[in-house]
């Protein structure tokens, strides 16, 4: 049974830091390429980041703050978040695309996806 879960969110002060984890089973995730997105109250899902063996890109909303790894050995991937601001509050998420593929241009659409985590919910207070 092929599963993402995302750990890791919660409650961070402005200026604060935080690193979620995305889980995966039931697939080799070296296989696959690895999104995160988030999702805020009232707006559209955004793509953050993604990577994969070929390629890694990031949106707009990285802003040179967010940073994506994986650790193969663990079959799973992170999102690095610093300098973290209110308006980085929202729910993330990860997704997967594969087998063998990579992030592409069209990483950001949410349609590319084969799997999805539950999410994990971040706050961020001012």
């Amino acid at each position: 049974q092929v599963q993402l879960v995302e750990s890791g969110g919660g409650l961070v002060q402005a200026g604060g830091s935080l690193r979620l984890s995305c889980a995966a089973s039931g697939f080799t995730l070296d296989n696959y390429a690895m999104a995160w997105f988030r999702q805020a109250p009232g707006k559209e899902r955004e793509g953050i980041a993604c990577i994969s063996t070929t390629d890694g890109k990031y949106g707009d909303a990285a802003e040179g703050r967010f940073f994506i790894s994986r650790v193969t050995m663990q079959n799973a991937a992170y999102l690095q978040i610093y300098n973290m601001k209110p308006e980085d509050t929202a729910v993330y998420y990860c997704a997967a695309r594969g087998p063998t593929m990579g992030c592409g241009p069209q990483w950001v659409s949410d349609n590319e996806y084969d799997y999805w985590g539950q999410g994990t919910q971040v706050t961020v207070s001012s």
